[in-house]
């Protein structure tokens, strides 16, 4: 599992991070599609791997039989969606109809934390390594973090190489930490900003997977890894 989360690491970010070059050499829908044709099979990959072996190694507790843990781990699970897809991304973009570009975005729940899928990313562990509690989850879920915090430096380097002092005047209004910088009072939560259908849809996912959820866990069973 540590190989399979180091490949997608380095592929992942090391694309991210060939951006700029191969966007010039290729153009910016041709290197989305690249960037997805590499990213997403590993992606598929590492969860259906997660799925089969998810209570591998040692049993370190077990707390799915007290009440209100299930609860629990699902609204952790919610929140950590809310994260992940924050919804500041243009779709038609992301599927390279429109032209895919780079962002400053301080909106939304940028201005809870500059870094939501890092955010998402860790919410998500919590909840997962709470519900499952072996051995194999709780390493899963240190290389996911600590591949996601990396991703904290390296996105604020390519932000600053891309927008210079305009970034570095985003980050003072911004904070890594989520609410930080608002309790700091370098920034105002809007909560109309959240009302959009990318977030509608980011609620409907989140039921999708709780219907989906035991037919998931049997089909991604069928896999022989």
């Amino acid at each position: 599992m540590v190989g399979l989360l180091l490949g997608f690491a380095i592929a992942h970010s090391g694309l991210a991070a060939l951006r700029p070059w191969g966007e010039e050499k290729i153009g910016a829908r041709l290197y989305r599609v690249v960037f997805a044709l590499v990213s997403l099979p590993l992606a598929v990959i590492l969860i259906v791997y997660f799925f089969n072996h998810r209570y591998d190694g040692i049993q370190l507790w077990q707390l799915q039989g007290i009440p209100g843990i299930q609860s629990i781990v699902w609204i952790l699970s919610a929140i950590s969606f809310v994260f992940l897809y924050p919804a500041t991304f243009n779709l038609l973009e992301i599927a390279a109809i429109q032209k895919p570009q780079v962002h400053l975005y301080e909106t939304g729940i940028i201005r809870i934390t500059r870094h939501p899928q890092m955010v998402g990313q860790v919410i998500w562990c919590i909840a997962h390594t709470l519900w499952i509690g072996t051995t194999f989850t709780l390493v899963t879920s240190i290389g996911l973090v600590l591949h996601h915090l990396f991703a904290v430096w390296h996105g604020d380097r390519r932000m600053l190489s891309r927008y210079g002092e305009a970034f570095e005047l985003a980050k003072t209004r911004t904070s890594v930490i989520p609410f930080l910088a608002i309790l700091q009072k370098r920034q105002t939560l809007k909560l109309e900003e959240f009302l959009r259908p990318s977030y509608l849809g980011v609620m409907g996912f989140i039921g999708l997977l709780w219907w989906a959820h035991p037919w998931l866990m049997e089909t991604t069973g069928k896999v022989p890894w």
